[in-house]
């Protein structure tokens, strides 16, 4: 059965021992150690697939609560069907508060919109004094 150190796995995903340290810090990981006084983490498949999943979950923007939970099924007899169902409510939730954050950026969006044009408009007037071209700065 193959190993890893940790110097192993981060050059692979990316990542610094730190981060790697931390998930296990977390209780995502746990390493097996060896070396003198267990110095050494030895990180087996199922560490790396824990990472791995790790890793993903945190690019779809799940907490580290939320990822814990699904990575912690992993390791669950065969039947899937509560993973999945667990996986489709955190889905959900996720879904939900991007879909918010995007109403919010096209509001944002608009409004930048708006001041951009009446910026323009003001300059392209040409009705603008030199004191209210430099608005804000004391003469």
């Amino acid at each position: 059965m193959p190993t890893y150190t940790i110097t192993e796995l981060s050059r692979e995903f990316d990542i610094t021992p730190r981060a790697i340290r931390f998930y296990e810090d977390q209780g995502l990981l746990s390493p097996k150690r060896d070396g003198a006084g267990g110095r050494n983490r030895v990180y087996a498949a199922r560490e790396r697939t824990r990472l791995k999943l790790t890793l993903r979950g945190k690019r779809l923007g799940l907490t580290l609560s939320e990822i814990k939970s699904l990575v912690d099924m992993y390791d669950t007899p065969k039947d899937s069907a509560p993973q999945l169902e667990l996986f489709l409510e955190v889905l959900a939730r996720h879904r939900e508060h991007l879909e918010q954050q995007r109403e919010d950026i096209e509001v944002t969006l608009a409004e930048i919109s708006a001041h951009e044009e009446e910026c323009r408009r003001l300059l392209s007037s040409g009705q603008l004094s030199d004191h209210a071209a430099v608005a804000g700065q004391k003469d």
